[in-house]
């Protein structure tokens, strides 16, 4: 997810801590205050803390000119942090900061809901995060953009193209702290770039109750996407991050809140885009499910040959969960 900083105002310590508070509360990843307050904020939570001042991790550039643009992507190779303000609002200068920039973390100051969501998607890439004033409620309004407006993923349809009833193994349920909607789920898959979108148990089911926190994911080796990483199933804990997807390629964070392991009847589903195959072996039972590109849910027990679901495809191998460039091929 995007970044999203709070600029706290006031000359009065009290004001300023109950903005700390909202901006810990909401989950900001951090807070701009005065040299003066910067000790007793960090005090208040687990939030990042950035005092105005302090050149050698953040620097605040007003960009109003062609020389101020130019120095910021000069001071970009040794900061952190750029938090930017522009005094007549232009796109071309974040544009070329975006493309321009080297070491540091691009934070644009908004004023508004809609500022908010052009700073985070100019050059598709977009801001590295937003700063934003005012009340709580206007920063949980922020919040929810910088939340809906992070990174996509580019979903394809893959025909199923094998459906093979397997023995007895052991799948992975995972809990999570959020609820899902229906067409949101979890990629996971046998290949590090061939993930199959697992739904959410968000519907209702004439055998058991809806429950919109878990996904049953599949075998305890499949792999599992979590930002440009994966994981094994069966390494995932309690606080462990995850990725939640929808099936218009949104994504948004979330943490697991346990995992549990089951020995379950298995059946493995092969699906093929492209010329690029994947497999996942998932539990074999009618409420098990995979999105559809439009978004329903489809139980495996009704897949057949032929049938379209969604699929994330990748481009490199894995090593230890990471992206390399080196000879890997996985069946």
């Amino acid at each position: 997810m995007k970044e999203i900083w709070l600029l706290t105002e006031g000359d009065e310590w009290e004001d300023v801590k109950e903005q700390i508070k909202d901006a810990v509360e909401i989950g900001f990843t951090g807070v701009v205050v005065k040299e003066d307050f910067a000790e007793k904020a960090r005090k208040l939570g687990r939030i990042e803390v950035v005092a105005r001042g302090d050149g050698k991790k953040a620097c605040f550039i007003d960009i109003s000119s062609a020389e101020e643009q130019q120095r910021a992507i000069e001071l970009s190779e040794e900061s952190d942090y750029l938090f930017l303000s522009f005094s007549d609002w232009r796109i071309i200068p974040l544009e070329n900061l975006i493309a321009m920039k080297k070491k540091a973390k691009l934070i644009a100051e908004v004023s508004s809901v809609d500022d908010a969501r052009v700073v985070l998607t100019t050059l598709e890439k977009g801001a590295d995060g937003i700063a934003v004033r005012g009340s709580r409620a206007e920063l949980l309004e922020y919040f929810r953009v910088v939340a809906e407006e992070g990174r996509r993923l580019s979903l394809k349809p893959a025909k199923i193209v094998e459906i093979k009833p397997l023995g007895v193994g052991e799948r992975v349920c995972i809990d999570t702290v959020t609820l899902m909607g229906v067409g949101e789920g979890m990629l996971i898959g046998n290949k590090a770039g061939f993930m199959f979108l697992i739904a959410s148990e968000s519907e209702e089911s004439e055998y058991v109750a809806s429950r919109p926190f878990r996904v049953n994911a599949g075998s305890v080796n499949a792999y599992i996407k979590v930002g440009e990483k994966t994981k094994y199933l069966a390494e995932l804990k309690a606080g462990d991050e995850v990725e939640i997807a929808r099936h218009d390629g949104r994504i948004r964070k979330s943490y697991v809140g346990r995992v549990k392991i089951e020995r379950r009847p298995l059946m493995l589903l092969r699906a093929t885009v492209n010329g690029e195959d994947g497999s996942v072996i998932l539990q074999n039972a009618e409420t098990i499910k995979l999105i559809t590109p439009g978004g329903k849910h489809v139980s495996v027990a009704e897949l057949k040959a032929g049938d379209e679901v969604l699929v994330w495809i990748g481009e490199k191998a894995r090593h230890f969960g990471v992206g390399v460039e080196e000879f890997v091929v996985e069946k």
